[in-house]
């Protein structure tokens, strides 16, 4: 297990400073919000306790705007379209990037589709609400069948490879599952007599390539937070391509964007639990305690340790903008949650204890000491198979990363590194980080 501790706080360099100050003029093009707040997909499936909570609950008419909701996906859509995050299980994207001529996506996508409609009858108590937000999902499934099926057949020609397409599929498909959650809570607060907006960053038809910035602020271009509460997709369709740099870390990336844009008070994430000193769900809620309060330091080492507090890089730009994080359970309203800023620690100690299964990916090469070359030629074919590193020890003859991958990455990493080191010895074992 490895343990993280709170480290003498994160300060604001001269780079962090030039970089805010390059973005100046693109932030003010947002009103300022109290606060930007993002629902994960797990919370999202729970999501008509939510009203009585962190939407609605007690808050009188003037409270409940000046705020935008970020949300993910309704929990296990996302797996349904892409695969599964934790057993690697063949999602739409995966079934058609291992098709061909073969269709056996399209059951995976007509298994979305009954997923999402599932979810529309166990929301809506009302008729009309019902329907209209199976057209949206009609709308959209169809969409994606068609444009699938079109590249499917244009691929058959041997001038367009499919693989020159595949970032752009995963990016399409991922925003069914947002578009999906954020129409459909917009529907069920206007329900709930809330004047609520549905704010479409998916770029659904839309040939323009702006950057992620950019789509933010077209997207609010006409929106009143003071008399709408925006209900924003977690993708946003951008000439970046999120996917491609956050994989499935994007919608944390939207949610922080926002926030520095709109020069946010504070910026919320809501949780089904507490963020505390161990994962409640493997320990039990009675053997943890609620952190309380920490800084980005912190932050940035569970989520290399694959405690998803944020994404690093949504963290960053929130540390850059000075804008503070909140993390809350979504199901405790009345508790302020854990507060993560850019302050110092007071005193040095261990806040949380977590940990992930990893692989230790040992290279020993007797010939290896005072040689270069060898570091880098590692780094580049861990890049080239994405796989994630922990943390990386060495030695004379030897090069140990431990990495967070499944066994067919290292198997492809061994192959590549031995063609490249035909002396080296790679070894690969499980052990827990």
């Amino acid at each position: 297990m490895a343990c993280c501790s709170a480290s003498a706080g994160t300060c604001r360099t001269g780079a962090d400073m030039t970089q805010q100050e390059e973005r100046g003029s693109a932030e003010l093009a947002l009103p300022r919000l109290r606060s930007v707040e993002k629902i994960g997909g797990t919370s999202m499936s729970r999501v008509s306790e939510l009203i009585d909570t962190i939407l609605v609950g007690n808050r009188a008419a003037l409270e409940l705007y000046n705020r935008a909701f970020v949300v993910s996906a309704f929990g296990g859509i996302t797996n349904k379209l892409l695969e599964h995050k934790k057993t690697g299980a063949a999602g739409v994207y995966a079934l058609f990037a291992q098709a061909d001529a073969e269709h056996g996506w399209l059951d995976a996508l007509e298994d979305v589709s009954c997923a999402m409609l599932a979810i529309n009858a166990d929301m809506f108590n009302e008729p009309d609400d019902c329907a209209s937000a199976n057209t949206f999902v009609h709308e959209r499934i169809e969409g994606a069948r068609h444009c699938l099926l079109d590249l499917q057949r244009l691929c058959s020609y041997g001038h367009f490879q499919l693989i020159e397409h595949m970032q752009t599929i995963r990016e399409m498909l991922s925003a069914l599952g947002e578009a999906h959650s954020a129409y459909n809570l917009a529907l069920l607060l206007r329900r709930n007599g809330v004047n609520a907006r549905f704010v479409d960053l998916t770029g659904w038809r839309d040939g323009e390539r702006v950057s992620l910035e950019e789509r933010i602020v077209a997207a609010f271009g006409d929106v009143d937070p003071t008399t709408e509460l925006p209900i924003v997709t977690g993708y946003a369709q951008c000439r970046e391509g999120l996917m491609k740099e956050f994989d499935r870390g994007y919608s944390e990336v939207t949610f922080a964007a926002l926030a520095a844009l709109s020069q946010a008070g504070e910026a919320i994430i809501h949780k089904e639990f507490h963020l505390s000193s161990a994962d409640p769900r493997l320990v039990g809620a009675e053997n943890v305690r609620k952190i309380g309060r920490t800084n980005y330091d912190v932050a940035d080492q569970l989520s290399n340790l694959g405690m998803e507090a944020i994404h690093p890089k949504a963290a960053k730009r929130l540390r850059q903008a000075g804008v503070p994080l909140r993390v809350t359970n979504a199901f405790d309203p009345g508790d302020p949650g854990t507060l993560i800023d850019s302050a110092h620690a007071e005193k040095p100690g261990v806040e949380i204890v977590t940990g992930l299964p990893v692989i230790r990916l040992e290279v020993f090469e007797q010939d290896m000491v005072g040689v270069k070359g060898y570091d880098a030629s590692i780094l580049e074919i861990l890049t080239r198979h994405r796989i994630r590193i922990i943390s990386k020890t060495s030695n004379a003859n030897a090069i140990v990363h431990h990495v967070d991958a499944n066994l067919k990455s290292i198997r492809r990493f061994e192959r590549d590194l031995c063609e490249r080191f035909p002396a080296a010895d790679v070894r690969a074992m499980a052990e827990t980080g």
